[in-house]
Parts: C-alpha cells; structure tokens; sequence
C-alpha cells in the first residue's frame, strides 16, 4: 500500500473544503480554509503536521478542475517549501471523472464537505490523470490560447444570431449563397445601409450595380449578374411590418458590432500567442498547414511531452479516442469518441488536422478513405479518425524535438 497522505479540496470563490485521508480510508481530518494566502498557509501547515505525525513519506493533493479559482492554490503550494518536502504531487481532476466516481456512492450523506472527501477518495484508488505541470512559460501560452479558443466560441455563436435575425430582415439573402462571405465588406454594407427588401426590389439596376461595384472595389467580375440576383432574392423575401423591421435592423446592428470585436479580438490574442510560443522550443510548424497559433494551442495544453508514456495516452488525454464495446464474440467497430478529455487540445488538434491535411499527401489519403467509409456525419467522423493519426505524428515531432521531414512524393 502506498504510504501517501491524500488531501481532497472542493475549491470555491470563497474558502477551500479540505479532507484528509489515510491510504486505508481513514479520515485524518477535515477542515475549510479560506481561499486566499493566508488560508493557504493554514492548509499547509496542518498538511505538513499529520504527514510528519504519520510518518508519512509523501503527499498526494487533488483539487477538482472548476474555473480558476483553484489556480492560485496549485501555484501557492508549487512553490510552497514546506509541503514539497514530503515529494509532493498536485492533480487537478477532470469534473466528469470526478462526478462518475461519485455516483459509485449513491448512499452518500449530504454535506459540505462530501465533494473533497470524493477527491480525497478519487486519489486513494488511483487511475488519475497527469500530474499537474505548471512551467510558466507553457501556462502564460495556455492563458493566450485558452481565451482565443472562447472567443472563438463567442465569434460562432454571434455570427448564428445574426444569420438567424437576417432571416426576418431578408430571408432569401440568408438562404441563398449570393456572397462567398455573408459577414464580407459587401454583404454587411447591403444588410447595413438599406432599410428593408422593399428599398433594394424598387432601386434601378444601374444604382444597385454601382453600389456593389463601390463597396467590392472593383473585385466582383460580374456585378451586373450578383445585383440582378440580389434583386430578385429582394422580391422573393418575406415582407415584416415596418416596426419590426426597425427593431430587427437595431438588434442586426449591435450583432454585426458585437462580430467585428470578436474579430479584433482574435487579431490581438494571434499576436501574442505568436510572440509567446517562440520562448518554447515549437517543431510543429515544420508541418505546412499549421501556423503558429494551432501549434501553440497543442503545445500549451500538453506542457512537456514526457508526461505521456506514448501517443495513446496523449490521445486519451486530449479526447480523441474512443470506447470499446466487447461482448463474448461481438466487437464493435463502430464506436463513439470517450466524453472526457482536454476539450482545449482537443479543439486545437481537430483545427489543425484540418488544415494539415490538405497539404499533407498521407493525412489527406486517410480522410478521403475514411470520409468515403462513413455513412453518417462523414466529416466529423473522418476528421477525428484523421486527428488520432495526426496525434502520433505530433507525439513523435515533440518527443523527439526534431523537424518533420514529409515523406517522398508529398
């Protein structure tokens, strides 16, 4: 039996819910400390005094991953000498494993202090993820790239309201591909400058011409073509009572704004993360396709490559693996991804997989066989079989630290 002391924290906004367990079960002590210094320093001390009691040789911590409020803590007790003489080990334990583990117990009493003793419980039986890694170099990146991810959420979700609002404006617009960008310079200043359908129906051809024409600079080979069509896409659209047009042009408005931060947003979190990423060693952008924001994505999440024993583990880690489903003969072949993992490297693996493989000869092969093999949801299904490949590649390049040479013929 391992002779490690197991300390369980339920981290909220305000204080800290500790259990201490005996690696035989036994509860040591339970306490609830503030979530700031100097709560820190008492957590710290009565850690250090019952593994010193116990003779205990080392210390296990685990805290449940919820927000940041737990961030400053694994930092405070990183750094924290005292603890750390007893080769001490920080884990910060994935919310649905935790939850899993818990409903083993259904008989559980509710308390405050349930939730810690689960952890406490959780790090007793062991099969936990990866010791926390905390190089500040790799969080300072993991901070950059983390909030471009939710940017890049809220950018999707905007950009859907919107589409769902100009429907009611100028439903055919939103049904029909007149644009290649429905968001691009021409397209917003349609949306934007007239009041409704019924001011681009009765307009001269002559005008609505000039105005694509002057808004697309010159790019669109063929306005006369696009603004007959706009014009016919006018007529054919639903006509709303004029204060509800008003209402819908107000609320399209502050969408589009909402948009254009976003994406100014992303402009600046790309060159910071372009300027963090060359303070780590980065051999992904080797592979054409990546760039260095998807690269510094995957890197700030797996931190160093050698917490991973190979690239199963690294794949299981990010999420992109799947279940097993074996009864007596039966196997499955077709099964669904695990619902746990880090959902950051896993977005930033399936982002850059795309894009890699449209350059690479190898991981474009894979996903056209694998697209052509899938019956529904082909593309989802084909670009996370192709990520799982592209994991390996990845796994390799980083443990290596070597530059990926492409195979002949690519």
């Amino acid at each position: 039996m391992s002779n490690s002391l197991l300390v369980g924290i339920d981290v909220s906004l305000k204080d800290n819910k500790v259990r201490i367990l005996h690696p035989d079960g036994t509860s040591l002590a339970k306490f609830v400390v503030l979530n700031s210094v100097p709560g820190a320093n008492t957590l710290s001390k009565k850690v250090t005094q019952l593994a010193e009691k116990n003779n205990f040789d080392s210390i296990t911590i685990g805290l449940e991953s919820t927000s940041v409020y737990g961030d400053p803590l694994v930092y405070f007790l990183k750094q924290d000498t005292s603890v750390n003489r007893f080769n001490t080990k920080i884990h910060v334990l994935n919310p649905t494993q935790v939850n899993k583990f818990k409903a083993m117990y259904p008989d559980l009493p509710k308390t405050d202090d349930i939730d810690a003793w689960i952890i406490a419980e959780h790090l007793r039986f062991g099969r936990i993820n990866k010791e926390v890694y905390m190089d500040e170099r790799y969080k300072a990146l993991q901070k950059l790239t983390r909030a471009r991810f939710h940017t890049v959420q809220n950018l999707s979700r905007e950009k859907n309201w919107f589409l769902n609002n100009l429907f009611l404006k100028f439903s055919s617009l939103a049904q029909e591909k007149i644009f290649s960008d429905t968001f691009g310079a021409t397209s917003s200043s349609i949306i934007e400058e007239f009041f409704s359908v019924d001011e681009i129906s009765y307009m001269p051809i002559e005008e609505l011409v000039d105005f694509i024409s002057k808004k697309g600079k010159g790019r669109f080979d063929n306005p006369d073509e696009i603004a007959a069509t706009l014009q016919k896409a006018a007529r054919s659209s639903y006509r709303l009572p004029k204060t509800v047009t008003h209402s819908v042009n107000q609320v399209l408005a502050v969408s589009f704004s909402a948009i254009k931060a976003y994406k100014e947003q992303l402009k600046i979190f790309d060159k910071a993360i372009e300027e963090q990423i060359k303070l780590i060693p980065n051999p992904l952008t080797s592979i054409k396709g990546i760039g260095p924001v998807y690269s510094a994505g995957i890197i700030a999440e797996i931190g160093d490559i050698h917490r991973f024993k190979d690239h199963a583990a690294l794949a299981k880690f990010a999420g992109i693996s799947w279940t097993k489903h074996q009864s007596g003969n039966f196997t499955a072949s077709n099964t669904k991804l695990i619902k746990f993992g880090n959902r950051y490297l896993r977005y930033y693996f399936m982002e850059a997989t795309n894009k890699v493989r449209l350059h690479d000869h190898e991981l474009k092969r894979f996903y056209e066989l694998k697209y052509s093999q899938t019956p529904k949801t082909a593309h989802k299904r084909a670009l996370a079989l192709t990520a799982r490949k592209f994991v390996r590649l990845v796994y390799a390049l980083l443990h290596s630290n070597r530059l990926y040479i492409p195979p002949k013929g690519d």
